[in-house]
C-alpha cells in the first residue's frame, strides 16, 4: 500500500506549509488558541492555512474551538467538537477518503488518535483491526479499557512522545497488519520504557494534596521521567479537577465531558477546555475560582479522564 509522506504535528508546532507535499490531509490537529503572542490562531493556524492554500484537501479535527464557525461553509473542513467524536478515527471515513480524492501528504498529531487517523486514512477509510476507532476513542478520552494492541502503542507513544521513527513505525505497523518485525520490535522496546516511567508517576501520585475540588501535585525536586497524564488521572480519582505544577507551569484537567470550561474560566482564548496549562503563578488565584465556580454541568454523562 503506497505511503504518502508523513508529517507530525501539534496545534502549537506546525510545519512550514512548503514543507509538506503536494495534497495535504490535516488530521486531529486543533485550532491554536485564539489570543496569545506566538501560539495564536492567528500566528501559527493561520499561516499554515494560507500557506497551503488550495493544496489542502481535508482537515479533520474533534477539539473544541470557537473559529470552527468561520470555516463552516468550506467541505474540506470536517470539525467536530471533543464531546461529539472522543477521537478523530471514527471521523476518518471511506466516503470522506473517496470524496477528497488522491493526496500526497497527512499532517498528523503525534498522539495515538491522530497515528490511527493517519493509519486509517491511508487503509481507504477502513479501520487498520476490527475495534480500532474504540480503541483511540478509549485512549484519547482515558474512557473505558482499550485492548492489548492500543495500550501497547499508546505506552510506547507516552515514553517516546517525540520519536518520530517511533510514530512512522506505529503508522507501519497498522497498516501492514500488525505482523511481527522490526516495526513492532521499536514498539516493544518504546513500550518496556514507560513501565520504567509508570512507576515514578506512582511515586509522584503519592504527593496530591487536597484543596476543596481540586487534588495538586507539585513535581518540584523529583527526578526521572513521569507520564503527566496518568499523573492527572490519579488526581481526579481524589477530586473533580486535577492540577499538576511541573516546570514553572500548571497542568489542570478535568473529565472531557464533566463540563468545566477552563478555557474561558482563565480567560485563555482558545483550545480544549477541559485540559489548559498556564503560568505556576496563578496557582491560589486558579484554585480559588474553582472551588468558587458553580458546579459545572456534564456534557453527555459520566466522567471521562483528561484530554491529550
Amino acid at each position: 500500500m503506497p505511503m504518502p509522506q508523513l508529517w507530525f504535528a501539534s496545534p502549537r508546532v506546525l510545519p512550514r506549509a512548503e514543507k509538506l507535499h503536494g495534497r495535504v490531509v490535516v488530521l486531529d490537529i486543533a485550532f491554536a488558541a485564539t489570543v496569545g503572542t506566538s501560539v495564536s490562531f492567528d500566528l501559527v493556524t493561520k499561516p499554515f492555512l494560507d500557506g497551503l492554500g488550495t493544496r489542502l484537501a481535508a482537515w479533520v479535527d474533534h477539539h473544541d474551538h470557537e473559529r470552527h464557525v468561520q470555516f463552516a461553509d468550506d467541505p474540506r473542513f470536517v470539525l467536530a467538537t471533543k464531546a461529539q467524536h472522543g477521537a478523530c478515527p471514527e471521523m476518518v471515513t471511506a466516503e470522506l477518503v473517496r470524496q477528497t480524492g488522491p493526496i500526497d501528504c497527512i499532517c498528523t498529531h503525534v498522539d495515538l488518535d491522530g497515528l490511527y487517523a493517519a493509519a486509517k486514512w491511508i487503509m481507504g477509510g477502513v479501520e487498520p483491526y476490527p475495534g480500532a476507532d474504540e480503541d483511540a476513542r478509549a485512549v484519547d478520552t482515558r474512557v473505558g479499557t482499550p485492548g492489548p494492541i492500543a495500550t501497547r502503542i499508546d505506552r510506547a507513544l507516552r515514553a517516546k512522545f517525540r520519536d518520530d521513527q517511533l510514530k512512522r513505525a506505529v503508522i507501519s505497523f497498522l497498516v501492514d497488519g500488525r505482523r511481527p518485525g522490526v516495526h513492532d520490535d521499536v514498539i516493544r522496546e518504546a513500550a518496556v520504557e514507560f513501565d520504567r516511567r509508570d512507576a515514578k508517576t506512582v511515586e509522584l501520585a503519592q504527593r496530591f494534596t487536597i484543596r476543596g475540588r481540586v487534588a495538586v501535585v507539585d513535581t518540584a525536586g523529583s527526578s526521572g521521567q513521569f507520564d503527566k497524564t496518568d499523573l492527572l488521572l490519579a488526581g481526579q480519582a481524589r477530586a473533580p479537577v486535577s492540577i499538576v505544577r511541573d516546570s514553572g507551569m500548571l497542568t489542570i484537567a478535568a473529565g472531557f465531558d464533566s463540563g468545566w470550561d477552563f478555557v474561558a474560566m482563565f480567560a485563555i482564548g482558545g483550545g480544549m477546555p477541559t485540559r489548559v496549562t498556564i503560568p505556576e503563578t496563578r496557582l491560589d488565584d486558579v484554585i480559588a475560582k474553582i472551588n468558587e465556580a458553580p458546579e459545572p454541568v456534564p456534557r453527555l454523562g459520566g466522567s471521562g479522564g483528561p484530554e491529550e
